[in-house]
């Protein structure tokens, strides 16, 4: 059977524009500053430059080394972070004013501050509704007050809601960037005490593994995307251990019993059927915990189903 049956015409023509942000700073185990390059190996950008985009590759960002201190005041790398970040958040909102679509490679998760101040700042003046996909195996809502480790990745999501350490809070010209009831979360399964008060407290809305075992993929992601239409900037935060680690082994901190393979390419599927995709993180790929790059193939093809791309034209 001919290639092109199996494939539909391409979206309308958009520019993406990748950004890589090299760095292991809010990390707990050294590699993910290797992820931007792995994704490029894995030929991200031929990939979507064949469903029919234009593609800029920026390169990747420039910022301090990781120097792998210990915490201090429940923190670890806390100016680090903010020179990441900061450049992340330039080089983001210098895409969106391009009118480009922004794919932030990573890096650790702790780059969503950045990222995604800028998204919703973008939002707001343009009189968008800011929805936020958070695809994660944890909820990334611990504080300096509350995080065991001081790493600055478990923070992002207290941070863009307004509650994190105060050099990180605040960028998108609002104290939160984000409303609790524009996040979503989906396939998370590990969640730190205090995090779980914490997400009663705020009111988030999670899509467990327990959720997604009871109700199936197809069901969460029609709850997840509920009231997304033509005035939603839809975007989306994919942290590669979302994935069960049989499928995605290459990320710093793996957690069994995640989605699998197809579950995942169900989600990005209906993600794209909204037609609302506006900008994306791609983040914790950890080549140096990987086999023979899989988890950046594997990210590859789950990016391509996001930009549109399903067995037949739908």
């Amino acid at each position: 059977m001919s290639d092109n049956l199996l494939s539909e015409a391409p979206p309308a023509a958009r520019t993406l524009e990748l950004i890589g942000a090299p760095t292991d700073i809010g990390a707990s185990v050294r590699g993910a500053g290797m992820g931007p390059d792995a994704l490029r190996v894995a030929d991200l950008a031929g990939t979507l430059s064949r469903q029919g985009f234009t593609i800029v590759d920026r390169g990747n960002l420039s910022g301090p080394a990781t120097p792998w201190d210990a915490p201090s005041n429940g923190l670890r790398h806390l100016s680090g972070s903010i020179a990441w970040n900061r450049a992340v958040y330039d080089a983001v909102a210098g895409a969106l004013t391009a009118g480009h679509l922004p794919i932030l490679m990573g890096g650790d998760h702790s780059l969503g501050i950045g990222s995604i101040s800028a998204v919703a700042r973008h939002a707001r003046q343009r009189g968008k509704q800011l929805r936020v996909l958070w695809l994660d195996a944890h909820t990334d809502v611990n504080t300096e007050m509350t995080s065991p480790s001081g790493n600055i990745h478990g923070m992002p999501v207290a941070c863009l809601l307004g509650h994190g350490p105060k050099e990180l809070v605040g960028w998108s010209g609002a104290t939160a960037a984000v409303a609790p009831e524009s996040m979503a979360f989906i396939g998370i399964r590990s969640v730190d005490a205090d995090e779980k008060a914490a997400i009663r407290q705020l009111g988030l809305t999670v899509f467990d593994m327990r959720h997604i075992d009871e109700h199936g993929m197809r069901t969460t992601m029609t709850e997840a995307l509920q009231g997304v239409d033509q005035d939603t900037h839809l975007h989306v935060s994919f942290d590669l251990d979302c994935l069960d680690p049989d499928y995605a082994p290459g990320v710093g901190t793996g957690v069994r019993g995640g989605p699998t393979w197809r579950e995942m390419q169900l989600c990005m599927e209906m993600i794209a059927d909204t037609g609302q995709l506006a900008s994306l993180d791609v983040v914790e790929l950890n080549p140096a915990l990987d086999l023979r790059n899989q988890t950046a193939e594997v990210a590859v093809e789950l990016i391509e189903s996001l930009f549109g791309k399903s067995t037949l034209a739908r």
